[in-house]
């Protein structure tokens, strides 16, 4: 068969979406749309590694957030075992916990739950061609983040079992930051930012913002301010 020829075989996908309105209406969207067969569709993410063992599709459509196993984790073992099955995260969230995680589990495109039907096949074809299937506004986000500088916990070993995130968030309380400052700063919702403060107060023992600040004073992650 010539490139040619597998060029205008149509992308066989799958869709994997918890909620089931969500997926029947992008199975249908995607239906009237040339380019593209759906092959099958996932309620979670179990379900999903299932279904690519059996039908072995070229793109997964794949949702964040589910019950059993997420998104992250589904697209992890499918790239892991399926290295012939590509990964586009199509999902409600594009904050930086939800975009980077599902990136690094090898997600090769991803895109709002906005995007249109054209959008979405332009993304399916642009990582079966071997290039990125990032909507414009991922993009803007990538730019953004690779633009800012490295924070500098970063560079600093954590204590107490505190990931980078976590270290990020405490640095940023000792520097007098409210919960949403320091959402906007990370890009983040203040729920999220509130569960990095309740693991890093868990780990370390901490009670309050003030114990918090002198801990990360105490620790070497902030210096005191020069006269």
């Amino acid at each position: 068969m010539t490139r040619t020829e597998e060029e205008k075989k149509p992308a066989r996908v799958v869709v994997v979406d918890d909620q089931t309105v969500v997926r029947e209406g992008i199975v249908m969207l995607l239906g009237l749309l040339p380019g593209v067969e759906v092959v099958g569709a996932a309620g979670d993410g179990e379900e999903a590694v299932r279904l690519v063992g059996e039908v072995a599709p070229d793109v997964v459509l794949m949702d964040l957030r589910m019950p059993r196993c997420d998104g992250v984790e589904a697209t992890r073992r499918i790239r892991a075992q399926y290295p012939g099955t590509q990964v586009v995260v199509l999902t409600t969230y594009a904050d930086d916990e939800s975009l980077f995680p599902a990136l690094q589990a090898g997600a090769r495109g991803y895109l709002t739950k906005d995007a249109g039907g054209d959008e979405i096949v332009r993304a399916v074809q642009s990582v079966l061609s071997g290039d990125a299937g990032l909507s414009p506004s991922i993009q803007r986000r990538l730019l953004e983040r690779l633009s800012q500088p490295e924070p500098g916990p970063a560079a600093t070993e954590a204590p107490d079992g505190l990931t980078a995130r976590e270290t990020e968030v405490l640095v940023l309380i000792a520097e007098g930051l409210t919960n949403q400052e320091i959402a906007r700063r990370l890009h983040v919702s203040t729920a999220t930012v509130k569960t990095h403060i309740n693991n890093l107060f868990a780990k370390t023992g901490l009670k309050d913002r003030a114990q918090a600040v002198r801990y990360a004073y105490g620790k070497g992650l902030v210096r005191p301010p020069t006269r």
